[in-house]
């Protein structure tokens, strides 16, 4: 499974998600895009999975029938996030 992670997310979660192919917006080249755009360039680029710590995307975009799952922390401190992983893993394993 193809794993993106927006530069909002610690980038250390990688590590935790190897099992996945995991990219991050810096490596991918998508870093500096914002909402939509990025939410296309994702999809473009054949991701399965965005993880992501931005909570307003499901109110600015239109997710209906986006062939992408969404995960969407609710903090992305590394401190919180790193106390989360299994929950974080589950999730995107699950996708």
């Amino acid at each position: 499974m193809r794993v993106f992670l927006d530069e909002c997310v610690p980038q250390a979660l990688r590590k935790h998600l190897s099992h996945h192919d995991t990219v991050t917006a810096a490596y991918a080249g998508y870093a500096g895009l914002k909402n939509g755009v990025l939410l296309r360039a994702v999809i473009a680029g054949g991701f399965d999975v965005l993880v992501t710590g931005d909570k307003s995307l499901q109110y600015e975009q239109n997710l209906t029938g986006l062939r992408i799952a969404i995960v969407s922390l609710s903090a992305n401190a590394w401190r919180l996030v790193l106390r989360n992983i299994p929950l974080i893993v589950f999730a995107v394993d699950c996708c």
